[in-house]
């Protein structure tokens, strides 16, 4: 069936309501418009669901949300794990708290019983609620960091992580095989009367803040100096106001300051373009009260708060924006370094883990410590599977985990990147340091003086509709044709093509495996520690390309990236011509 008989099914169908009948009336004749919401299905991937609000089979819409639950109900009761029940949260995004609703009554309509949190929750509260209840799975109505007109779908499975394989697999096929008008449901009423639909709230909240403050390694620190720390936090009007505010109230943190325009949970996210913590501009509001308090450091949380955004400020007064791999490898230097000289050591078998676009410096880190570096794909779930795959083998212990993106887990309580954890984590630092006389500041310019100056970041080409993903997937066939031999003055010596399991070296020509699952990514080595990696975003529209160079002090490291920047984007020029 072609778009256009779908569009007309829909108007036709008593299945589908008539508001939404209406809505699609509203764009009769205009066929561009009805080609995007019916030209495919919205596609259940590795992440779940994600993308516009919307009437169409290519739109976030109670049908589509209904019918990845009937796929995800199928499956756990092809597993046989019905009776264990899944877990739902969601954020402050329109149409979240129907769509949780939605996804709750579905799996009633299939004999599975659901959790559902009374109000919004920040993701991490979800993955431990999995965990907590024992649940087969959760599911997260969220979209994270995108614009407004977004909403999403992700699925956990049972160790609190997003799904991987096979599970990942197993459910899209059983998605793919539902037909969106024949998906089961039932009241929540009827759901309620049934014993399949239970409200969760403080019941999981105080137990995942008693785990959080379980991993404070100096609360000393903060007993000495805690009150004298100025912090300003903004949770962008998304999850993180009540979390945030509470665990650090709770550890002593008693100079907080919220970004008033901000602290409400508002899914038009009126104060900003966009809202995500990787974006100066969202700190706007922020770094003014911040000035205003005369802040030490600037906290800011993402919708869902499992990425945080940090702005600290040095001993004269400047404020100084940190990347997600700068504030990640700050904390995990102050996590791994504390807890060495806490215990008198670190376990033989310790382990930093992060993402494959990630920083050296985490590198750098794990060989100053004397513990392993694994790498993983992009996405924190393959960190939370490297946390099971620890606990089923018995070797492996969880130190840190971090991915570039602004997220990073100092503990096990959870298997996904939680923000309300760094910033109590980042607060807790700043005590430390603060006794031994340094600013978070000072103790990342002596992190960069010990292990150099790596400098990181990421360019993305945005290349939305049909067409922008025929010309994403003729990119990356076109880097694979034409490998690249030197680029920003640095040589080529290594590629990883991760979609075809090699790692192939420039000077010998041999060939091995990359060890890690298949994913269209393609990552560079190259000479003095610099590295590209190109790959489809898996939440966006984007095709993107990280780098980073290692310098022998911050002048040096800035000319190295700006090189570097120039390449990619004369690169990216070409590939999109």
């Amino acid at each position: 069936m072609g778009y256009k008989e779908t569009y007309e099914s829909w108007l036709s169908d008593p299945y589908f309501d008539d508001e939404t009948k209406a809505e699609l009336r509203g764009i009769a004749g205009n066929e561009k418009e009805i080609e995007d919401r019916f030209y495919k299905d919205l596609e259940f991937g590795t992440a779940g669901l994600r993308g516009v609000i919307g009437a169409g089979t290519n739109r976030m819409n109670v049908y589509t949300v209904r019918r990845a639950t009937q796929g995800l109900a199928d499956y756990i009761n092809k597993v046989g794990g019905a009776e264990r029940g899944v877990a739902i949260s969601y954020d402050c995004r329109h149409m979240s708290p129907e769509f949780a609703d939605e996804a709750a009554e579905c799996l009633a309509a299939n004999g599975i019983k659901a959790y559902v949190f009374e109000s919004l929750r920040p993701t991490p509260v979800l993955s431990y609620a999995v965990r907590y209840l024992h649940c087969i799975a959760g599911i997260n109505i969220t979209a994270s960091h995108n614009p407004a007109e977004y909403n999403g779908y992700k699925v956990y499975w049972e160790d609190g992580a997003q799904i991987t394989p096979p599970h990942d697999t197993g459910i899209m096929d059983c998605v793919k095989a539902v037909d969106i008008d024949t998906a089961k449901t039932m009241t929540r009423q009827a759901a309620i009367e049934k014993g399949l639909y239970q409200v969760i709230g403080k019941d999981i909240d105080d137990p995942y803040i008693a785990e959080l403050k379980k991993l404070v390694i100096h609360q000393d620190a903060i007993n000495q100096v805690g009150r004298d720390i100025t912090i300003v936090y903004t949770p962008l009007h998304g999850t993180g106001n009540i979390p945030v505010r509470r665990v650090l109230k709770e550890l002593g943190f008693t100079n907080v300051y919220v970004v008033p325009q901000q602290e409400k949970p508002d899914g038009d996210f009126p104060t900003v373009a966009y809202p995500n913590p990787e974006a100066k501009e969202a700190f706007a509001l922020a770094l003014a009260l911040g000035k205003e308090k005369n802040a030490d450091l600037i906290l800011a949380t993402d919708p869902d708060a499992d990425r945080l955004g940090v702005y600290v400020k040095d001993k004269q007064g400047e404020y100084h924006c940190l990347t997600g791999n700068m504030s990640g490898c700050l904390i995990g230097n102050y996590v791994i370094g504390q807890r060495k000289e806490r215990d008198g050591g670190l376990p033989a078998d310790g382990a930093f883990i992060k993402s494959i676009v990630t920083t050296n410096l985490a590198d750098a880190i794990a060989r100053d410590y004397g513990i392993e570096l694994i790498e993983v794909l992009t996405g924190f779930k393959y960190i939370g599977g490297k946390i099971l795959e620890f606990e089923k083998t018995g070797h492996g212990t969880y130190l840190f985990g971090m991915e570039e993106s602004y997220g990073c887990l100092t503990g096990t309580y959870a298997r996904d990147k939680d923000a309300v954890d760094a910033s109590m984590t980042l607060c807790e630092a700043c005590a430390y340091y603060k006794t031994k006389g340094m600013t978070l500041w000072d103790a990342m310019l002596d992190l960069y003086q010990r292990l150099g100056y790596y400098q990181d970041a990421v360019s993305s080409i945005t290349l939305a509709g049909k067409e922008g993903i025929e010309k994403i997937s003729s990119i990356m066939t076109y880097l694979r044709a034409n490998p690249l031999t030197e680029i920003g003055g640095h040589k080529v010596t290594a590629v990883r093509d991760y979609d075809k399991d090699t790692i192939t070296d420039i000077a010998s020509g041999t060939v091995r495996p990359t060890g890690l699952p298949k994913s269209n990514v393609l990552y560079y080595e190259l000479t003095d520690d610099a590295w590209i990696c190109v790959r489809p975003s898996g939440t966006e529209p984007k095709i993107k390309f990280y780098y980073g160079i290692k310098g022998s002090d911050f002048d040096d490291a800035d000319k190295k990236s700006q090189k570097m920047k120039k390449a990619l984007d004369d690169l990216a020029e070409k590939l999109t011509k």
